[in-house]
């Protein structure tokens, strides 16, 4: 007994423990593996970091996490300590690499050679996705300097321009350089090619002069920028004997070995933000910063000096620049699943243990033996509903559930094509003789093109659904949501920029619902060649449009193989009504941005729960979670359709009658089935408090002990705890004189009877 009470005692930790014995039937560790990629070697992995990261005393130090209580300087402060002890486990990543991944390779010298390109660090970008679940500040601001500042270089710049920055100055182990990413501005963040500071090109000593020409071409929003980076890569106009060649990228220093700026660079702190507080966000302007010629990257692009002129030499592939963006939109897919797991978590386990009107349909969950049972009985005691046992509640919370899953899989299928398609890319660096093999170069740019539309998509996608989630979470735990402890709050302001920044999630899927509109384009044309292989599902719906299948009367609510299709279907005549849109309306897109955003957001969950289904069917799937895993994907394609059910019907795949068959289906079989189990499904995720961060989400399940004891914790652990600075101000506001008295009793009858007289 943690303290002393009577009566109806609500027993949340009694509840959730029960239903966690009692109604999980699959393997929880098989289940883990699933999510994990579906491998145990993945899922081992990230079951070591996370007891890694746990153990960790300055990563898991209640004095650093406890960020309501600190300055925005001591925040800034207490997560540099983070990426501090971060930057050893990178170290050791790295010497890891290089051992296991045998990094030297012979020259044509017969000596050895060191390549760069090869160092694997997906174990290190694991460990940094998981802490920024416990700490989202902490995995941006390490993120933006090896994610963004190097992989720009790595994008951008030559084999010795990235080994010289990476290795050589030692910007990889976060020694001598800490980098930032200086693109956006002012004026300009999604519209990259319409940036306006400029590095202008003097061959006479073969330097650029990089300037802020106006205010709006401030680079701004830059993290690391305002205490941290002494480095940038900026994004900057090429001007070369007067003629504008585009954006180009640059490493610019900022700082000297003092941490003093640099002459010409002048950097301030952007202020307050909705969150992230733990980054630095600073504003960055030069004024006639010169820079050496080789701190242009130039991988894509180079200067040649002649003698009365200078050259500027712009491969064809030049667009291949930005494929050093796709990294942060690959990651923030990852991210979506990560910390959509992490606010379902908190929910469901609410909703399990939370009872709140009606009468319990399962009593018995609420004692942990007989006696108890016994003597609850005995003392007429008549327990309440809880919330997951009310369909609405498990209509709110387990479609979103399933989507996450659906989310894990998809993020790892994108992170292993976004992985082969940067190989191939690092190929054609590095063998320039690759360049002549029409097959390899079309394949490589043909899966380039395919990504940049799938990623944009997914972002997009995932992101938004992340955010609703979060929202739908805290709406779902009522009142106690609203409380900082339960993580809501926190969570939700931390997030959301995940919408705009690395790619405004309007503007990335209008951009990937056009592209699916001109592959769209080439089908109805028979160029079927020129589409790519993930976008093969609009193929099969073409070739499928005459026909009546889709409206058979043998519709099968529990076949998701065919939802797919009709999925699939929709997004191909809703591609095929927005071209015969364009045709009439001389080809004026602005008028279809907003088909093109459902587009985007369509072809994603085609994605999702194809990859569902594609793990599903792996040889390694457990059996013991078959069944349940089966549930979750009939009702994540159940749950799509009906919830777009205007899309099918409008396009006549589907009728009425069947989409309340769906329906039927989702709240008469699928949800009952799951609700029972959606204590082990949380489980299955296998965070552990350090993770979920929440009183209401904990493992154990003790909801009002947690929450009573760390209010009490952090708010009333003082002697004088309920005295306050202000107290002589509630004081006198409530022992004021009456307002008569205060008008110096003015009006009252007697002196307004003399000033009769």
């Amino acid at each position: 007994m943690s303290r002393t009470e009577f009566g109806n005692i609500p027993n949340p930790s009694n509840i959730i423990n029960n239903e966690r014995n009692r109604f999980t039937d699959f393997n929880i560790d098989e289940l883990f593996t699933f999510i994990e990629g579906n491998t145990s070697k993945d899922s081992t992995e990230t079951l070591k970091l996370m007891q890694e990261l746990e153990r960790d005393l300055i990563l898991n130090n209640d004095q650093l996490n406890h960020y309501d209580n600190l300055s925005k300087n001591d925040i800034r402060k207490t997560t540099f300590l983070k990426i501090k002890q971060l930057s050893n486990y990178l170290e050791n990543d790295i010497v890891f690499s290089q051992k296991s991944n045998q990094q030297l390779s012979k020259d044509g010298s017969g000596k050895a050679a060191f390549n760069p390109y090869n160092i694997d660090l997906s174990n290190f970008n694991k460990r940094l996705l998981l802490i920024g679940v416990h700490d989202p500040q902490l995995g941006t601001r390490l993120g933006v300097h090896l994610g963004l500042f190097l992989n720009a270089i790595k994008g951008t710049g030559t084999q010795s321009q990235f080994n010289y920055w990476a290795f050589e100055r030692g910007a990889l182990s976060v020694r001598n350089i800490y980098g930032c990413f200086a693109m956006t501005e002012l004026a300009h963040g999604s519209n990259v090619a319409g940036v306006e500071t400029t590095a202008t090109y003097n061959s006479s000593d073969q330097s650029f002069v990089v300037n802020t020409p106006h205010l709006g071409a401030t680079k701004w929003w830059i993290g690391g920028a305002a205490s941290s980076a002494n480095h940038c890569v900026a994004y900057c106009r090429l001007i070369v004997d007067g003629k504008d060649y585009g954006v180009k990228t640059f490493v610019v220093p900022l700082r000297d070995s003092n941490h003093n700026l640099f002459p010409g660079i002048a950097i301030g702190d952007i202020g307050a933000k909705m969150g992230r507080d733990g980054i630095d966000n600073g504003w960055i302007q030069f004024t006639n910063v010169k820079i050496p010629k080789n701190f242009m990257l130039q991988k894509y692009c180079k200067i040649v000096d002649k003698k009365d002129k200078s050259i500027v030499i712009d491969p064809p592939l030049a667009q291949l620049a930005y494929s050093a963006l796709l990294d942060g939109r690959m990651n923030m897919v990852i991210e979506s699943f990560r910390h959509g797991a992490r606010f379902i978590i908190i929910a469901l386990r609410y909703a399990v243990g939370r009872r709140q009107f009606g009468k319990s349909t399962n009593p018995d969950l609420n004692y942990s033996n007989e006696f108890e049972k016994k003597k609850s009985a005995s003392n007429n005691i008549v327990l309440e509903k809880q919330l997951i046992d009310y369909p609405h509640h498990q209509y709110r919370l387990i479609p979103l559930l399933a989507t996450i899953y659906a989310i894990s899989c998809a993020s790892d299928k994108l992170r292993i094509n976004h992985t082969n398609v940067n190989n191939n890319l690092d190929k054609l660096s590095q063998d320039p003789a690759l360049m002549s093999d029409e097959k390899f170069l079309f394949t490589s740019i043909n899966d380039l093109k395919a990504l940049f539309v799938q990623s944009a998509s997914l972002k997009s996608t995932c992101t938004w659904f992340t955010a609703n989630l979060i929202d739908e979470c805290r709406q779902a735990c009522g009142g106690h949501g609203y409380s900082a402890y339960a993580g809501f709050g926190k969570g939700y302001n931390d997030w959301v920029v995940q919408c705009t920044w690395e790619g405004d999630n309007n503007i990335l899927a209008t951009s990937a619902g056009k592209s699916i509109i001109k592959f769209a384009q080439k089908i109805l044309a028979k160029k079927f060649k020129a589409v790519p292989k993930d976008f093969g599902y609009l193929i099969d719906a073409f070739n499928s449009k005459d026909s009546n299948d889709n409206n058979d009367d043998d519709f099968d609510v529990n076949d998701y193989n065919s939802h797919l299709k009709l999925i699939g279907s929709v997004i191909f005549n809703l591609a095929k009504s927005c071209n015969d849109i364009l045709s009439t309306n001389n080809n004026n897109w602005d008028i279809i941005t907003t088909e093109c955003v459902k587009l985007s957001k369509f072809n994603a969950y085609y994605y999702l729960l194809n990859s569902f289904i594609e793990y599903f069917n792996k040889p390694n799937t457990g059996k013991s979670v078959k069944k349940v895993l089966q549930s979750l994907i009939l009702l994540l394609s159940n749950y799509f359709i009906y919830e777009n059910s205007n899309y099918f019907l409008q396009f006549n795949i589907l009728d009425s009658e069947k989409i309340t068959r769906l329906k039927l289906n989702i709240m008469t079989v699928l949800l009952p089935y799951l609700r029972q189990r959606v204590i082990g499904l949380t489980d299955s995720f296998k965070y552990s408090d350090f993770l979920v961060q929440s009183v209401l989400g904990n493992y154990n399940g003790d909801i009002y002990n947690n929450y009573f004891d760390l209010v009490n914790k952090i708010s009333n652990h003082k002697l004088e705890y309920n005295k306050t600075s202000y107290d002589g101000e509630v004081l006198q506001t409530l022992k004021r004189e009456d307002v008569s008295v205060r008008e110096f009793n003015e009006k009252d009858e007697l002196a307004l009877k003399k000033l009769g007289e």
